[in-house]
């Protein structure tokens, strides 16, 4: 039982760790400035749909074939970790999260990347990313108010600077005691986050610039001027 324990243990942290790399990576793919201004025709164009991104499961690792001649008691003995008998129980995994939670309860991590089977947490979520996501639509078509490009980039920012707060906090007190594969997942996260939180101002700048851009040609195109480029 404790070892079943151990090893649920891991694997909801793993996806601790993967989940902030989830999500930087999610926003990562839709950053990068808005599209050139297409000329304007009899009929302005539609704001483009948001993409929709899909994060592909993870492949289950298949152990590695038996060597001719080896029995079942020799495979079990060559898997062992050297210097843990039989009866050593798995240390527990060096995170308390309910801790963490405690410590850091308004942090976006628990709400948008943190491994859940709740049904209502689960529909939050999806909420959350068609909302955001059709705003995002209309600030690449440049069709979003001043007020909306201004909504969406402190958004990412509030979502970068909390997974940012929530990795670094567990490397400075966990690290030397982590796992390397989680530590690294770690480390690639705050590299990300530190490097987006960089290049929203401008990003933002950008989609404004953008947005009056589409502006001028809307009312160009009101008053059966020709479109400027």
């Amino acid at each position: 039982m404790s070892e079943q324990v151990g090893t649920k243990s891991r694997l909801w942290v793993a996806g601790l760790a993967g989940g902030v790399l989830v999500v930087a990576v999610v926003f990562a793919l839709r950053d990068g400035p808005p599209p050139a201004p297409a000329p304007e025709t009899q009929t302005p164009p539609p704001a483009a749909p948001a993409a929709v991104h899909q994060t592909p499961p993870t492949p289950a690792v298949a152990p590695p074939p038996a060597a001719p001649g080896m029995t079942s008691s020799l495979i079990s003995d060559a898997l062992k970790t050297p210097g843990l008998d039989e009866d050593s129980s798995p240390k527990p995994y060096p995170l308390d999260l309910e801790a963490l939670q405690a410590r850091m309860p308004d942090n976006l991590y628990w709400k948008l990347a943190a491994p859940s089977s709740d049904p209502e947490v689960l529909r939050q979520r999806e909420v959350e990313t068609k909302k955001w996501s059709e705003v995002f639509g209309r600030v690449q078509a440049g069709d979003a108010t001043e007020e909306e490009v201004r909504q969406y980039y402190e958004r990412r920012r509030k979502v970068s600077e909390d997974m940012l707060q929530f990795a670094t906090t567990v490397l400075t007190e966990h690290g030397n005691v982590l796992p390397e594969r989680d530590k690294g997942l770690y480390e690639l996260s705050i590299n990300m986050h530190r490097t987006r939180l960089s290049e929203y101002p401008r990003q933002e700048a950008d989609a404004q610039a953008h947005r009056l851009t589409r502006e001028a040609q809307r009312r160009a195109w009101r008053q059966g001027q020709p479109p400027q480029p």
